[in-house]
């Protein structure tokens, strides 16, 4: 197996996770806080697309989807464009609201976009520093793997907050 092939595995089960999570759920499941403070559905899969769509966008030299294929102006949250939620306070989290149907549509395209990009990749690639803002640089490689976890993280939160709600069972 190629490293892109694995990584196409990989970002694979984030888009499937995140259109098991979506499936069926309502608008108060969705834009529940656990506890009353934790991060909400709608925010954690807006969060992840936008982290994915930022991060790769960036190492590939891409326009992010969020503004290219006009995603901020449907969502019309009253954040800049080129937030992606990272040090949201309170009120940012309940902020974000959208249907689950306009989330999948988002994130399907960010991983499309995702998917297009790793297709082009050859083992040699994933050497390239794409930020020097770290020591040691970080490389596309690294940059791939750490995206992956984060979203894989907060799809997984997602999926617990939705089954917080006893009308989706467990599991």
């Amino acid at each position: 197996m190629k490293s892109n092939e694995l990584l196409l595995d990989a970002f694979g089960r984030i888009h499937e996770t995140v259109a098991a999570a979506l499936a069926e759920v309502d608008n108060a499941t969705l834009l529940r806080r656990p506890a009353g403070s934790g991060n909400s559905m709608a925010w954690l899969i807006w969060h992840l697309g936008r982290v994915e769509d930022a991060q790769v966008a960036s190492a590939a030299g891409l326009d992010q989807v969020w503004t290219s294929q006009g995603f901020a102006a449907r969502f019309d949250l009253p954040l800049s464009k080129r937030d992606t939620g990272y040090g949201h306070t309170s009120g940012q989290v309940d902020a974000v609201q959208a249907p689950p149907e306009l989330l999948l549509e988002y994130y399907d395209a960010v991983h499309r976009q995702t998917v297009e990009f790793l297709k082009t990749l050859g083992d040699d690639d994933f050497d390239r520093i794409v930020d020097t803002r770290w020591d040691p640089p970080v490389t596309l490689g690294v940059r791939l793997v750490s995206t992956i976890a984060d979203c894989l993280q907060h799809v997984g939160q997602a999926a617990y907050a939705k089954g917080l709600n006893p009308a989706h069972g467990h599991g």
